[in-house]
């Protein structure tokens, strides 16, 4: 049985040569799995980066036994495979040459029975060989050491071709300003001392066991597919995680004054660290009146004075208000920027960061200018939820909830659990926003620009029909949130939904005894001031969903069971609003 591992020696301007075979690289099965698994339950290999002298190949060799997994070294496969050092594949072809065959080298490793993989200090420097990495579903794990750890190491070795009649010094400083911003986009960081190799070891078992990768949820556009990361702790590591996806390691980042002061410092230095230059921070007061012409065009001022160009990605860092100020600036600065959205609050991980609709409010209405912009990524670090007021979370929560309806099991599990989100729960916080943002971006990838004439991306205004008419009515003030006018359109939409007789008498109130069970306004008549229906009405007519001046509304059949009609008579919709406690 004969081993291809893909590293020829080909001078450059000659014909291909064959690949080397050997003999076969035979795994073990196992003692036990690594300690993560990829979704479906496949054991991750261990891929250990860093740069020379971090002590990639003696941990990779204790970590393996330790797991119980065959320990490949990529240097030796290489060298094996070639025939001849790796210096003398440096002096004879060239770095470029070494870095093709090398990368190809590490996607076969990798492409088999899980490993633990020491790879050389330049292979995740390399772009395709990072992709390669992470497509395999393996876990990279970053050795940082100091100058100081890594000197004596390197000091004299002639098989480190870098370092071949070179002070070792300069050239561990050069190398580390070159490659350093490549390492960060590792899963997991592991600071290095000048310790036994058992006691780096250690630390390493104890980072994998104690690491929970995020869960990635494709968006599957045609035109601009995308991800949403969702998992904790990922503001500290942003910058190695949305390098991938950006033009440039530059950006401008709009937060709010109040957001900004918790969560900005964190995500600078994971951006600083990952090599990004930030050209502003620039911040909105916090609120909905954030979002309207005046502070729009201060901030595209503001964003043009920094310097911005078309590689700039806008970086939102905050709520709904920020992700879609900031995404309506990114639409049109420069006639389009890369956009990344990184919530903070409940209701923005759920909803409004995915999909791409931007926008600001006019006097009219709530969005009613705006545009369609899709982020490269979004990241939805539900570790921050924890910083949430808990009127804030609570709003959050209603989206949640409008899921579950539209989704119907999800309903099931907001009945059962939602309590415990609500109450900060992290575990039901990450499953609320893993399965809200599920359903989401199954829907965008089907009706991205809601041109569905029924159903498609439509159905998630569920509740917001009614829901923006009272938000408007109250002046975008603070005085209701965005998610509590939502919680008091669900009740609505599903009495609505019973009054055309869709749906079961008593789901009604269902809906409206969990809104109140969690602590939001289930009822018009909760809230402190009073409506019209005159007004309320004219809010609705004045609604972006209204086509041919008839106003559409998202019902339900049943949890699961939503649709749109656009032949509500008004008259029952007043009457409606009346029994809720509108006056007129």
């Amino acid at each position: 049985m004969s081993r291809n591992l893909g590293f020829a020696i080909i001078p450059p301007a000659a014909p291909p040569a064959p690949e080397p075979t050997g003999p076969a690289m035979t795994a073990p099965a196992p003692a036990m799995p690594p300690p993560l698994d990829i979704p479906g339950g496949r054991p991750r290999s261990v891929v250990l980066v860093g740069m020379p002298g971090s002590g990639k190949s003696s941990i990779g060799r204790r970590l393996a036994q330790r797991l119980g997994l065959p320990f490949c070294d990529a240097d030796a496969e290489i060298e094996a495979a070639a025939g001849q050092p790796i210096t003398e594949i440096f002096a004879r072809y060239g770095e470029p040459h070494f870095r093709e065959g090398e990368r190809r080298v590490i996607a076969r490793l990798l492409s088999g029975p899980p490993v633990v993989l020491a790879t050389g200090g330049g292979a995740y420097a390399d772009a395709e060989t990072r992709r390669a990495i992470r497509d395999s579903g393996a876990v990279a794990l970053w050795l940082r050491c100091t100058v100081p750890v890594l000197l004596p190491r390197v000091a004299g070795r002639s098989t480190r071709p870098m370092f071949l009649d070179q002070d070792p010094e300069a050239v561990l400083n050069r190398l580390m300003a070159a490659r350093h911003p490549f390492y960060a986009e590792a899963d997991i960081v592991v600071n290095c001392l000048d310790e036994s190799p058992e006691t780096t070891t250690d630390r390493v078992q104890a980072a994998l066991e104690g690491h929970a990768m995020p869960d990635r949820l494709p968006v599957a556009l045609s035109a601009s597919p995308y991800e949403v990361l969702v998992g904790e702790g990922l503001l500290a590591r942003a910058g190695g995680l949305i390098a991938p996806v950006l033009p440039a390691r530059r950006v401008a980042i709009v937060s709010d004054a109040s957001v900004a002061a918790l969560h900005l410092p964190a995500l600078r230095a994971g951006l600083e660290r990952a090599g990004f230059e930030i050209r502003a921070s620039l911040s909105v007061p916090p609120g909905e009146a954030s979002k309207s012409f005046s502070p729009f065009g201060t901030l595209m001022e503001a964003l043009l004075a920094a310097g911005i160009d078309r590689s700039t990605a806008i970086v939102a860092l905050g709520g709904g208000v920020v992700g879609d100020l900031a995404g309506f600036a990114a639409a049109a600065a420069l006639r389009g920027l890369p956009f990344v959205q990184v919530p903070t609050t409940l209701l923005a991980q759920v909803d409004s960061s995915v999909g791409g609709k931007t926008g600001i409010n006019l006097k009219a209405g709530k969005n009613l200018a705006g545009a369609f912009h899709q982020p490269r990524i979004v990241l939805a670090d539900t570790g921050v939820l924890a910083t949430l007021p808990a009127r804030e979370l609570r709003a959050g929560y209603a989206e949640v909830a409008k899921h579950g309806l539209l989704q119907g099991p999800l309903w099931d599990w907001c009945e059962a659990e939602g309590a415990k989100a609500v109450a900060g729960d992290a575990a039901a916080l990450r499953h609320a926003v893993l399965e809200s943002c599920r359903l989401k971006a199954a829907v965008v990838a089907a009706d991205e620009r809601e041109e569905s004439p029924e159903g498609g991306r439509a159905l998630l205004n569920l509740g917001h029909t009614f829901g923006h008419a009272i938000e408007a009515e109250c002046g975008y003030d603070g005085s209701l949130l965005h998610g509590e006018g939502v919680a008091i359109g669900l009740g609505l939409a599903a009495r609505l939904s019973a009054r055309l007789g869709l749906c079961d008498a008593a789901l009604p109130g269902r809906v409206e005894a969990h809104i109140a069970a969690v602590g939001l306004p289930a009822r018009l008549a909760d809230l402190p001031r009073g409506f019209t229906v005159e007004a309320l009405m004219g809010r609705m007519r004045k609604d972006k969903k209204v086509r041919d001046g008839a106003l559409r509304f998202v019902l339900l059949r049943a949890p699961g069971e939503a649709l749109t009609r656009g032949d509500v008579p008004p008259a029952l919709v007043e009457d409606l609003l009346r029994e809720a406690g509108a006056t007129g």
